[in-house]
């Protein structure tokens, strides 16, 4: 692919068909430039099948918002477009449609608030708000869930591994097993949430980060066929890179062969000046090789070297290793606090290729029409009913209880104002049933969580650094019910509408069941 394809590739054109076939219908009947909004939202957490996630990672924003203000119809996509035809022959995009995607075809008329990116964020809220021109909007829509989709997906993953990890260094080892150059995203994603390096060098140095690895079997296997043998080998490295020597002990024997013969290349290099780093797993019983591990480095004096594990690690594994750890290690006089401190975790394919749930179902709504200066809320009914839409412009509030902790998230509409009330009553989206209120004295904050990203396309907000991100998602995280970040059925996290929302639904739905020309109070 040369630069011209690539520009076409991930350009503008970067978008399913049928958008562009919407666009030009809504062109045909005058309503490609009326104010619409569209909610970007996700309707289930991840699951894995034999966990489920309890919370969600928000990511994404800054690439999306970055290919929003520099993706416009150049004259080549036109030609492109110019040249697709019906299965008859005719010429599928008229030129008069085509000649306003050239002049208008960007994403200038677009506003756009949005829960920033960091925030832990749950199922039926909207994390992207898209205000503009109907036309343009629609296009938006692929890219958008593209790309915020795969990365708070990502970012998830890499969250619920960091806490299971229990903050130890997380290394993301993933490019070599990752869907093409979209690791790139992946990688952003698990920096995001919770990753402290990659292992990939271009994506670390454009993000900040240094790249981070040890050495493959391969290397161990050439100096074997050489006649030099594994400690030849560790040798080498060690004299190479004295200072950040981590050797993987596995090619052989892991205990008979590779922690002595590391444990020699140590001693050398600590009557040199040098203190090594310590060794990699990548096989085998992990939990139980690194206690041995961990003994027969203790018994050498080298009480602090760390154990790099690897191979198919994800959140579940490391509970595992962790568990395993804490029963089996006192019973080889192996502090197991100590040995779980020094550990690092290595996490490749099953981290950025979200194993065991490979998408977010993310979707891109319409929630309300302008017409006449005034907003028309807008709903889709479904016979799922968690799929019936809360219509209309909805502001985003996260309620803390009285021990700071975060208890719901609450939709609203604009004639709400849960900070002034004295209490609050949280209705649930879909079960008439289920009501909650809260009182003043039960709640310690209420937080407003959409945040105006785009004003007609004008940046209007400062996008922040990865690590002002991560900052971000560990309060939130901190701030989560522990039953909430459970990695095995986690509590349900409340997601609520007030009153005010649910009258609106509730009258939305009763008018579209007895006309489908239904006329409703406007917003």
């Amino acid at each position: 692919m040369n630069e011209s394809q690539r520009k076409t590739a991930e350009g503008i054109l970067f978008t399913d068909q049928y958008q562009l076939t919407m666009a030009q219908l809504y062109y045909r009947t005058g309503l490609h430039e009326k104010n619409v909004q569209f909610d970007h939202f996700f309707r289930n957490y991840p699951d894995y099948g034999t966990h489920k996630a309890g919370y969600c990672i928000n990511a994404g924003l800054e690439w999306i918002v970055n290919w929003m203000q520099t993706a416009h119809f150049r004259k080549e996509d036109i030609e492109y477009l110019r040249s697709q035809t019906t299965t008859t022959g005719r010429q599928l995009f008229n030129k008069d449609f085509l000649a306003w995607l050239r002049k208008n075809g960007t994403f200038d008329s677009i506003s756009l608030l949005a829960i920033p990116e960091g925030r832990v964020v749950h199922p039926n809220v909207p994390l992207t708000v898209v205000q503009g021109s109907l036309a343009m909007a629609q296009i938006l829509e692929s890219p958008l869930l593209n790309q915020l989709n795969y990365q708070s997906l990502i970012a998830t993953k890499a969250a619920r591994i960091h806490e299971t990890g229990r903050g130890q260094t997380l290394i993301e080892f993933g490019m070599r097993r990752g869907h093409e150059k979209g690791v790139n995203a992946g990688i952003r994603a698990a920096l995001i949430g919770g990753a402290d390096f990659s292992s990939t060098v271009g994506i670390s140095h454009v993000l900040g980060y240094p790249p981070k690895g040890t050495h493959g079997h391969s290397m161990v296997q050439v100096f074997m066929a050489l006649g030099e043998g594994e400690l030849g080998a560790f040798r080498a490295y060690a004299d190479v890179y004295p200072d950040d020597c981590i050797l993987l002990v596995d090619t052989i024997n892991t205990l008979e062969s590779g922690v002595p013969n590391a444990i020699k290349v140590f001693e050398e290099l600590k009557r040199k000046g040098h203190e090594p780093v310590g060794i990699r797993l990548d096989s085998g019983d992990l939990a139980y090789f690194s206690i041995q591990a961990a003994k027969m480095l203790n018994d050498a004096g080298f009480t602090e070297a760390k154990i790099v594990l690897s191979n198919q690690l994800d959140e579940l594994v490391i509970w595992q290793i962790i568990t395993q750890i804490e029963e089996e290690a006192p019973r080889y006089g192996v502090d197991a606090d100590n040995l779980i401190r020094r550990l690092i975790y290595g996490v490749g394919t099953r981290l950025i290729t979200s194993n065991g749930d490979s998408a977010l179902d993310g979707v891109y709504k319409v929630v309300a029409v302008e017409e006449k200066g005034e907003w028309i809320p807008a709903i889709k009914l479904s016979e799922t009913p968690i799929k019936t839409l809360n219509p209309g412009y909805k502001p985003v509030w996260r309620v803390y209880d009285d021990r700071s902790k975060a208890t719901a998230d609450v939709l609203g509409l604009q004639c709400d104002d849960p900070i002034k009330n004295k209490r609050i009553t949280l209705h649930h989206p879909t079960d008439h049933t289920k009501l909650r209120i809260l009182s003043k004295g039960e709640v310690s904050e209420i937080e407003p969580l959409l945040t105006q990203i785009l004003t007609q396309g004008k940046l209007t907000y400062d996008l922040p650094s990865i690590d002002e991100i991560r900052a971000v998602r560990k309060n939130d995280i901190a701030r989560l019910d522990s039953g909430v970040k459970r990695i095995v059925n986690p509590h349900i996290y409340h997601v609520s509408l007030t009153q005010a929302l649910w009258d609106l639904k509730q009258s939305l739905i009763e008018s579209l069941k007895k006309d489908t020309s239904y006329h409703v109070k406007t917003l």
